[in-house]
């Protein structure tokens, strides 16, 4: 099953469409994607209100929700007969990298998908000067896509743990020769790219625009946007328990 965040007319989803297709074969590809743009929603759910499912196409449907809500719905409505065996969510249009992970709703679709213990993939192109004005700028996640997603289904280790691992892939923004490889890396911080407010009075009422920041700072060698300058896919292993748990020894010791 593939989802996104971007709405289901986007072209990154068509871009995972092929790679889907080419690794299950397009007759047990199924997309169930949210109807419109649900970009920055991050992991939320419509729990106060219901969605409208709709089949456009044979294997093909709309929710009017988020992608978390699409990956629900696709799980115990669309497919739950045929439980799908792996989820991919993107190509999201922008990369989902460093602290962008925490807000992105790419990743939100996988994360649930993860905690329904269903192999679950996000995909993010990065977006710079190299290939945001070629004809296909999703040319390095459609070059490497197809092995990157099938090494991480047939070799990558997946069921250790309540909380089930799932994976964060990021392309290099580049063209699709100049891919260099494929790198595993931690989650990154950039410094300096947090969202902020830009207020404007319109019409006598006051608007508040959020604002990122630049998407072409580094972060530490080792890490997801670091791999994804210098040309690497970045895949990066994670899983939804938000414990700290380097400090639960030192915490334990306060409250003793």
């Amino acid at each position: 099953m593939i989802t996104n965040d971007d709405g289901i007319s986007a072209p990154g989803l068509m871009a995972l469409h092929e790679i889907a297709s080419a690794i299950a074969g397009e007759e047990n590809v199924w997309t169930v994607a949210p109807a419109f743009e649900q970009s920055g929603v991050g992991h939320c759910i419509s729990y106060t209100k219901p969605m409208l499912l709709t089949e456009l196409d044979p294997r093909r449907f709309a929710v009017d929700g988020s992608p978390a809500d699409c990956v629900l719905a696709g799980l115990f409505e669309v497919m739950k007969d045929n439980p799908p065996d792996l989820i991919l969510s993107g190509v999201n249009r922008g990369n989902n990298a460093a602290e962008n992970t925490l807000y992105s709703g790419t990743v939100g679709a996988v994360i649930e998908a993860a905690m329904h213990q269903v192999k679950s993939i996000a995909l993010s192109q990065y977006f710079g000067p190299d290939n945001r004005d070629l004809d296909d700028p999703f040319e390095a996640a459609r070059a490497s896509g197809e092995e990157v997603v099938r090494r991480l289904y047939e070799e990558a280790p997946w069921h250790d743990g309540p909380y089930e691992l799932f994976y964060n892939v990021n392309f290099p923004p580049c063209s699709g020769a100049q891919v260099q490889g494929t790198k595993a890396v931690t989650q990154g911080w950039r410094a300096d790219t947090e969202f902020t407010i830009d207020p404007h009075t319109i019409n006598n009422r006051r608007f508040l625009f959020i604002q990122g920041g630049p998407q072409d700072q580094p972060t530490e060698p080792g890490s997801d946007v670091h791999a994804n300058l210098q040309n690497f896919v970045s895949v990066t292993p994670m899983r939804a328990d938000l414990t700290a748990h380097q400090s639960m020894a030192q915490l334990q010791k306060v409250f003793a």
